[in-house]
C-alpha cells in the first residue's frame, strides 16, 4: 500500500466531545467517524485492524474446535416470545414490523437462533457441539459513549455450546476460558478474569474479561493480594461484626420533621448511618417491594435481579409509594406495627442487617421516624441476600486483605445458560437408553470492537496509538524523505518490496509531506516501525529505524534493513 492512495483521514486537534483516549485517538488517526450517536463508520485502518481482531479470534475458536456460522441478524419476534425475553429485554431491542404487519427485532444476541438451529440434532452423539459467529448485534443504548467502547451497532463474536449434560457443559465452559485468555494476550489487552452476573441471560456461572481502565464502565473488585476479582454487581466482602446493644422492649417513634435524608438524621438526630434501615421500594415484575438496606450501603441492583429472579426492576415512582405505605420517601420503614393494615409488601433485606438490634428507620408518617427497632423482632423479612455493594479498603472474602476497586471495560463474556432455551425451544435428542434429553447451552461473547478500543486504551502515549505488532494496520512504514531524488526514492522502493515479499504489512509513504508531518501520522497511527529513507542517510549507505513503542533508533546498512525489520517483528 502506498499512502498516496490511503484514505486516512487525521487530523491536528482532538474531537471536542470525545472524553476517552481510544475515542480521540481512533477518530484524530483517522480510524472511525461517527454517523450518528452510537454508530460509527469503520475507514480503512479500522477495518485492517477489525481484520486482524477477528483472525485472531477465529484461530483460537478453531483451536478448541468450534464451527464458524452466520446467523441472520434481524429475529422474528416468535423465537424471543417462546424464551420469555420479547418484553423482557426492554427498551434496549430495536423493534419493527415487516411488510405484512409481522413483529421482527434486529439481534442483540443470538441464543434463540441457536437454539431454533439445534432443533435439528436428533442424537447425544452429535453433541457437543461448539458453534459461532462474527455478526453485527444491534442496542438501543440511552447514552451510547466513548466512541467505540459503548454503541448501538457492533461486531459481536458470540459462540454456543451444545453438551448432553452438565459435566460436558463445564468442559466447555473452561475450553472458552482458555481461548479467550490466549486472544486477549495475543491482542495485548491485560485482561483479568472476574466473577459476574449473567443478567437477562440467565444460567450459573458468569465470568467477564476485564481490561482495567479510566475509560471504563464497570467497577471490578479485586484483591492486590490474591486471585479474588469480581464485578461490583457480584463482589461480596467481609464485614466487620457489629456489637448492638438490646435497645428497648419495643420501637420508639419520634420526630423528625426537618430529616428526609439518612446524612440529615445522623447530623441533626445523632443517628449513625450505620445504625439506620434505609427503605427502598422498588417494583420487581410488577409487584411493589420493600428492600432494606443498612444506612451507609448502596443497593445494587443487579444483585436485587439476581437473587430474586426478577426480569424487570425498576425503582418505584412517588406516587406508588404514597399510595402503598402513606409516605414519602425519608420516613418510609418496614417495621411491622408502622406498616399501613392489610398491607401486601414483601420485604427484602440485605445480609449486613442481620441480627441488628437497636436500629432506627422511617415511621410510615411523614417527620417520624421509630428507633429501637429489633430487625428480628419488629420486621417480618422474607427473604435475605447479599445486596450491597462492596466498597474499596473492605477485607478481601477469602483472605481479609483490603479490596480495591478499579474501572474497567468488559471485553469478554461467557456464561453457563442451562437448558432455558434450548428447554423454550424444544430442542431434544436421544439419549444412549432412547430416551429424549435436553441439551445443557453455554454462551460466549466477545466485542470485536469495544477489543479495539481496549487495545488502544491499553496502549497509546502522547504522540498518539501503539498498535502490539500484529495487531496494527501495518507492521512498518518507509518513510520517504526527499522523494525527488532518485536514488533515496530507488532505496525506498527496494525496501518496500524485499519487506512485501518477506510478508510484512507495509505501507510506502511516499507522499510529497514535510518530513515532520509524515512522522507525526505515521506515530498517530500507531505504526508499530519506521523505516526512514533519507538522501542523507541514503548518501551513507544507511536508513533508520524507529521502534514505535520505546522510542528507539537504530542505524543500519541499506541492504540489511528489510532484515533488520523482520527479526524485529519476529519478536
Amino acid at each position: 500500500m502506498r499512502w498516496s492512495q490511503l484514505y486516512a483521514p487525521t487530523l491536528r486537534q482532538d474531537p471536542a466531545d470525545a472524553e476517552a483516549a481510544s475515542h480521540r485517538l481512533l477518530v484524530r488517526a483517522g480510524f472511525v467517524r461517527q454517523l450518528m450517536a452510537g454508530h460509527y463508520s469503520l475507514l480503512p485502518l479500522a477495518v485492517r485492524v477489525r481484520t486482524k481482531v477477528i483472525e485472531v479470534i477465529r484461530e483460537e475458536m478453531a483451536r478448541i474446535g468450534a464451527q464458524e456460522f452466520v446467523l441472520p441478524a434481524m429475529h422474528p419476534a416468535d423465537l424471543w416470545r417462546r424464551s420469555g425475553r420479547w418484553e423482557a429485554m426492554g427498551e434496549e431491542m430495536f423493534r419493527l414490523a415487516d411488510r405484512r404487519g409481522a413483529d421482527v427485532a434486529l439481534g442483540m444476541t443470538h441464543e434463540e437462533v441457536i437454539a431454533s438451529v439445534a432443533a435439528e440434532l436428533g442424537s447425544y452423539r452429535q453433541l457437543p457441539q461448539l458453534w459461532y459467529q462474527f455478526q453485527t448485534k444491534f442496542r438501543d443504548e440511552p447514552r451510547p459513549r466513548s466512541g467505540l467502547i459503548r454503541v448501538r451497532e457492533f461486531t459481536m463474536k458470540d459462540s454456543y455450546s451444545l453438551d448432553l449434560d452438565e459435566a460436558g457443559l463445564d468442559r466447555s465452559f473452561d475450553l472458552h476460558h482458555g481461548a479467550y485468555r490466549r486472544i486477549f494476550e495475543r491482542l495485548g489487552i491485560p485482561a483479568i478474569a472476574v466473577e459476574a452476573s449473567s443478567g437477562n441471560m440467565g444460567g450459573s456461572d458468569s465470568v467477564e474479561f476485564m481490561c482495567p481502565s479510566e475509560a471504563g464502565e464497570d467497577l471490578v473488585v479485586r484483591c492486590p493480594a490474591g486471585d479474588y476479582a469480581a464485578n461490583v454487581e457480584k463482589a461480596v466482602s467481609r464485614l466487620a461484626p457489629v456489637a448492638d446493644g438490646p435497645g428497648p422492649d419495643e420501637p420508639e417513634r419520634f420526630d423528625t420533621p426537618h430529616a428526609r435524608t439518612i446524612e440529615e438524621l445522623t447530623v441533626q438526630h445523632g443517628v449513625p448511618a450505620d445504625r439506620q434501615i434505609k427503605t427502598l421500594v422498588y417494583v420487581l415484575d410488577g409487584r411493589l417491594t420493600l428492600v432494606l438496606m443498612r444506612g451507609d450501603h448502596a443497593l445494587v441492583e443487579q444483585k436485587l435481579a439476581d437473587a430474586t429472579g426478577a426480569v424487570a426492576v425498576r425503582p418505584a415512582h412517588p406516587e406508588e409509594i404514597v399510595d402503598a405505605l402513606g409516605a414519602h420517601p425519608g420516613s418510609l420503614g418496614a417495621v411491622t406495627a408502622t406498616l399501613p393494615a392489610g398491607h401486601d409488601l414483601p420485604v427484602l433485606a440485605d445480609e449486613a442487617l442481620r441480627g441488628r438490634r437497636d436500629m432506627t428507620t422511617g415511621a410510615n408518617t411523614d417527620g417520624v421516624h421509630v428507633r429501637g427497632v429489633d430487625i428480628a423482632r419488629d420486621i417480618a423479612v422474607e427473604r435475605w441476600a447479599d445486596l450491597r455493594e462492596v466498597r474499596a479498603g473492605e477485607p478481601c472474602p477469602r483472605c481479609g486483605h483490603a479490596l480495591e476497586v478499579v474501572s474497567a471495560i468488559e471485553v469478554g463474556h461467557i456464561f453457563k445458560l442451562g437448558r432455558r432455551y434450548t428447554e423454550a425451544l424444544g430442542v431434544r435428542v436421544l439419549g444412549p437408553d432412547g430416551s429424549k434429553i435436553t441439551p445443557i447451552m453455554g454462551s460466549y461473547g466477545i466485542g470485536v470492537e469495544r477489543a479495539i478500543a481496549a487495545i488502544v486504551e491499553s496502549h497509546h502515549d502522547e504522540a498518539g496509538i501503539v498498535w502490539p505488532v500484529g495487531v496494527g494496520p501495518f507492521d512498518v512504514a518507509v518513510v520517504l524523505l526527499n522523494p525527488g531524488d532518485e536514488a533515496t526514492r530507488s532505496a525506498a522502493e527496494e525496501i518496500y518490496r524485499t519487506l512485501g515479499a518477506a510478508g510484512a504489512e507495509v505501507i510506502l509513504d511516499d507522499r510529497d509531506e514535510r518530513p515532520g508531518a509524515k512522522f507525526k501520522d505515521v506515530e498517530l497511527i500507531g505504526i508499530p516501525y519506521r523505516v526512514t529513507v533519507g538522501k542523507r542517510g541514503v548518501d551513507a549507505g544507511t536508513v533508520e529505524i524507529r521502534t514505535r513503542a520505546t522510542g528507539e533508533d537504530a542505524t543500519v546498512p541499506i541492504a540489511e534493513a528489510a532484515g533488520h525489520v523482520a527479526e524485529l517483528l519476529k519478536g
